[in-house]
């Protein structure tokens, strides 16, 4: 990630989010990681997006991230889990204040007449909320953190003999294997 973050054009910790549907039909998109931790890979969204939907159903998802510059590419997979209250709370309040008023105005992913009604409650809740340090977080928006079983680590060579490196979780330790290309 360090390394990316300093050879990528732009969002070095964008990823590809696969989820299921209660009909298992898939759905991938791409989000922006905004947390590390030993817990796991952390994004946030609207709880009412098909995306926590998704994941309100089928606590499984996959992350991929792709690298272009780096000739690299990391796949995630593993369990979701909600974040604490605190901790979507301390990073909603570390957003702009116009991206906090957007989670407000913005009914992620549903249909919407004409771009003119989003501007219309962007400016209504401008209003309502005048003092950008007081804030709060919607209920309908927090964080999910996805809790890895497998990571697969590939790396481009040439004449497609790639180098793939999975490791895999076994109770409490890691199992490395080595992939054929």
């Amino acid at each position: 990630m360090t390394e990316a973050e300093k050879k990528e054009i732009n969002d070095a910790n964008a990823l590809s989010l696969a989820t299921t549907s209660d009909k298992n039909e898939p759905s991938v998109r791409m989000i922006l990681l905004k947390g590390l931790s030993q817990k796991g890979f952390i994004f946030y969204t609207n709880l009412n997006s098909p995306k926590s939907h998704d994941l309100k159903k089928n606590l499984k998802a996959a992350m991929c991230f792709h690298w272009k510059s780096l000739r690299r590419q990391v796949r995630i997979s593993g369990n979701i889990t909600k974040v604490s209250d605190k901790e979507a709370d301390t990073y909603f309040d570390s957003r702009p204040y116009e991206s906090r008023i957007g989670t407000w105005a913005s009914n992620q992913s549903s249909v919407m007449q004409d771009r003119q009604d989003l501007l219309r409650k962007i400016a209504d809740f401008k209003k309502k909320y005048k003092d950008e340090k007081n804030l709060s977080r919607p209920k309908h928006w927090s964080g999910w953190c996805l809790k890895p079983s497998s990571i697969e680590f590939w790396l481009r060579d040439k004449y497609r003999i790639h180098e793939r490196l999975r490791y895999m979780k076994v109770l409490d330790s890691w199992k490395k294997e080595i992939l054929y290309p």
